[in-house]
């Protein structure tokens, strides 16, 4: 999708092998566990489990991949994870907002690092490049769901920031403080979210050609080959 900051559209169009499925589930495992652990373990009475949750069943995860994870936070001596964020430039200055669930802060920012200097880009201060964006609640419905008149008015009447449609979904933009709020209320009228999730997206977008893209999309693909990084938020368009 033109315009949007979250990696995960760049991934989802490139598919995925059996090695990086691997990969994305052992992420979303770490998700749930931390969710589950800090919080309630019923889904219902805990939104970041239950985001983590359809998050796993919208990468198709395994019912036992998601239980197992959710029965992990009970064992003892279990690794505290925390969610770190970094900001830093890749290649053609590129604006980067890197969100990791980490047991090792240094590990994690000093691999960052690596991988930004070997391509150009560097790791920069809290702040350097956070201002560039706007944190907001992310909704994506299909279309044959709902009508659009019966979603906006759900999601304007409880507070959401924009409502738009393409042509196969309803894209809701809400405060992330609202996310959680809007996104109950929504599942209450559907079945099934496509997507959902809090995002930075950025206030303007770099155009890129196909070379610059090529190159900045080996930068992110290494980037999210790391165990600790979660997501990944840049202002470019990528033509891939």
């Amino acid at each position: 999708m033109a315009g949007h900051s979250h990696w995960a559209g760049i991934k989802h169009k490139k598919g995925r092998a059996d090695k990086e499925r691997s990969k994305i589930f052992s992420k979303l495992s770490r998700e749930i566990t931390v969710a589950a652990k800090l919080g309630d373990k019923n889904p219902d009475m805990n939104p970041r489990l239950r985001s983590a949750i359809q998050a796993a069943k919208q990468a198709n995860m395994p019912k036992d991949n998601i239980s197992r994870a959710i029965n992990k936070s009970d064992v003892s001596g279990d690794k505290n994870y925390e969610n770190l964020r970094y900001e830093g430039f890749g290649p053609f200055n590129t604006a980067l907002i890197i969100e990791t669930l980490t047991d090792n802060k240094n590990r994690a920012a000093s691999s960052i690092r690596t991988i930004l200097q070997k391509n150009g880009g560097r790791l920069g201060e809290s702040g350097s490049t956070s201002h560039l964006f706007n944190i907001c609640g992310v909704i994506h419905i299909e279309k044959n769901k709902i009508k659009y008149d019966d979603v906006f008015e759900i999601a304007i009447n409880a507070g959401a920031k924009d409502c738009s449609e393409t042509n196969e979904i309803y894209e809701i933009i809400t405060k992330k403080e609202d996310f959680y709020k809007i996104k109950k209320l929504l599942e209450e009228k559907i079945d099934r979210i496509v997507y959902s999730a809090i995002e930075w997206k950025a206030m303007n977008y770099l155009d890129f050609d196909e070379e610059q893209s090529k190159k900045l999309i080996l930068v992110l693909q290494s980037l999210e080959e790391l165990d600790d990084v979660q997501n990944i938020f840049i202002n470019a368009n990528l033509k891939s």
